[in-house]
């Protein structure tokens, strides 16, 4: 009954139930501390001169089927945003990306798709002033074409904390653009 591997057994379901409690009041702070700050309802972002472009690619890589070319769309852009709040003492890094979100076929679903993303490690690079940055990827849809439907461009963020859960949001200031066509074949 009072053997070794029995006291070292109940040594170590003491130490991770203590490590669980810690655990759990760690992300209470860090959730406390989040809300405190409001940062689900920041709105420090200006997203501007979205300018599309679209052509046509045979490559597989870019949704292309059987060598059959698949319009892909990229787009420039203008971004200023304070993304500062976002990092407190739990902050391992911030995940920020660009989508753009359009509607579907006829049967009302929305597709979004992501342009642009960046891993913000420090408070210091958190404020970021972009002029005239090119799409990190290119972007096909299902569909054979975009056929100019418009497209609402979103900040979104994640914040990946030492200890506890990702915690994701947006940036409440969404911008507009309209999907250029590609040139013809």
């Amino acid at each position: 009954m009072f053997s070794l591997s029995t006291r070292v057994q109940g040594v170590a379901n003491q130490a991770l139930t203590a490590s669980i409690v810690l655990c759990g009041v760690i992300v209470a702070i860090t959730l406390g501390q989040l809300i405190s700050a409001d940062v689900w309802n920041l709105n420090t972002a200006t997203i501007a001169n979205i300018k599309p472009s679209a052509s046509w690619k045979s490559s597989f890589n870019y949704g292309a089927v059987n060598r059959k070319p698949k319009e892909n769309s990229k787009i420039v852009f203008d971004l200023e945003t304070d993304l500062s709040p976002l990092f407190n003492w739990n902050t391992k890094q911030i995940f920020v990306y660009l989508t753009a979100e359009y509607p579907g076929k006829s049967d009302g679903s929305s597709n979004k798709v992501t342009y642009w993303d960046r891993i913000i490690t420090s408070k210091d690079n958190a404020t970021l002033s972009l002029q005239n940055q090119r799409s990190k990827y290119s972007v096909w849809d299902v569909e054979k074409s975009f056929r100019q439907r418009n497209a609402t461009v979103r900040l979104e963020w994640n914040i990946q904390p030492y200890v506890g859960p990702l915690i994701y949001g947006e940036i409440k200031a969404p911008a507009s653009f309209q999907f250029a066509p590609a040139p013809p074949q």
